[in-house]
Order: structure tokens, then sequence, then C-alpha cells
């Protein structure tokens, strides 16, 4: 059976504005100056554990465990603001759906997103039917271990050469090469595309319509 696993912030929906909001309003709880924009798209995909410790390694680890609550507890408040929106890519809903009712793929999710994180915004988007597994930052190891891709192969019946993981960020890549799967990057999330090929990815998705055809291509070759 083929597995496509999708990454969640920055491939299937834009949370961008989110995740700035809620690290500003972190490092403010702590009276710190925030880092920016470009460091924190940089991080996104870690488990929060790990994206404080690459985003502030100079902090102690007491400090970076404060800006990890602080931030989960702003998107978390974020979420059940009724003028709140994380909207989905161009493409993401018909293109799930059209995967999902193949017979010869299943659908998963590998993100660095807490459970209730991802179930939330899948629940709300009613895509959650979809995925056969969701591996999350609270199950494994973070990106770029491969555990999470590595789990969710397990779960869903596939072999290493029958998965693609498809997300935008290096770790992404990365976790997707080390646990043997195939990698596809996509062209529209938070990491730049030259950063995707040099950590693995076999090739970029320019718009969410074109996955399908990627697949074909990387399930081929990996036959």
């Amino acid at each position: 059976m083929r597995l496509a696993l999708f990454d969640c912030d920055g491939t299937l929906v834009d949370s961008q504005h989110a995740i700035m909001a809620s690290m500003q309003a972190a490092f403010a709880g702590e009276n710190l100056v925030w880092p920016g924009r470009e460091p924190t798209l940089a991080i996104v995909g870690l488990s929060l554990a790990e994206a404080f410790g690459v985003l502030v390694p100079e902090y102690d680890a007491g400090r970076r465990d404060r800006l990890a609550a602080g931030y989960k507890a702003s998107f978390h408040a974020l979420r059940q603001d009724p003028a709140h929106h994380e909207p989905l890519f161009a493409g993401v809903r018909t293109t799930l759906e059209r995967l999902a009712a193949r017979q010869d793929v299943l659908l998963g999710i590998a993100t660095g997103k807490s459970q209730r994180g991802v179930r939330a915004l899948l629940e709300r988007e009613g895509l959650d039917k979809h995925f056969v597994t969701i591996q999350t930052a609270d199950d494994a190891p973070s990106k770029p271990h491969p555990g999470m891709v590595m789990q969710a192969m397990a779960a869903a019946g596939a072999e290493p050469r029958e998965t693609v993981m498809i997300g935008d960020t290096s770790y992404d890549m990365m976790m997707a090469r080390a646990a043997g799967a195939s990698a596809l990057g996509v062209g529209w999330g938070y990491h730049p595309q030259s950063a995707l090929m040099a950590a693995g990815a076999q090739a970029i998705a320019d718009r969410f319509s074109d996955i399908d055809d990627h697949l074909h291509r990387l399930w081929r070759d990996a036959a």
C-alpha cells in the first residue's frame, strides 16, 4: 500500500500569522526581544523544545520551557478566537479528497504540532476522515529524526519505497530520507526551495494540484 505523508504548517495550512503572533507573545511574556520573522520561520516544523533550543540556545532550559509554555498558551487562545483563521493553501481540499478516494493510497500526517492542535485543525476543516495515521511531536522525537515517518509506515503497513513525505521544510526532507522514504518539497511554504533540495528533496511541487503527478513519479522510480 502506498503512503503519502503530509506536514501540516506551511504545507496544508498557512499558519504563519498565528505562529508569529504566538512567538511574539511568548517572548513578551518573558520580557525578551523576539528574534524576528526569518529566524522564526527557520524553526517551523521542529517540536517546541527543539525550536527554542535552536532559536535561543543562549537561554537556560527553564527559560526555554517557559517560552514554549507561553507559545502554546497564546496559540491555544488564538484558536478559540472566532476571528482567527488559518487558511488552507489553494488546492489542498480537492487534492486530498482525490488521493483519499484512491484504493492504492493511504494518507497520513507527520507534524511538529501537538496532537491536540493538528486534530483541531483537521476536524475544523472536515479533513480528519482522510488520514489513517497522525504522527506528532507528542508521539516521537522531533524532526528531523525519522521516528514519525517510521511510526506512520508501521501504522499504515507501508514500506519505505512506498512512502513519500510531503513538506515545506528541510527538516521534513531530512526526516524522510533518514527513514528511507522519498521526499517531496513544496514551493509555497516557509523554507526556500534551495534549502529543501540541499536537505534531500527529490522534487518540488509548485502547486498543490501538482502533487499527484509528483507522487506517481516518485513511487514509480522507487519501485
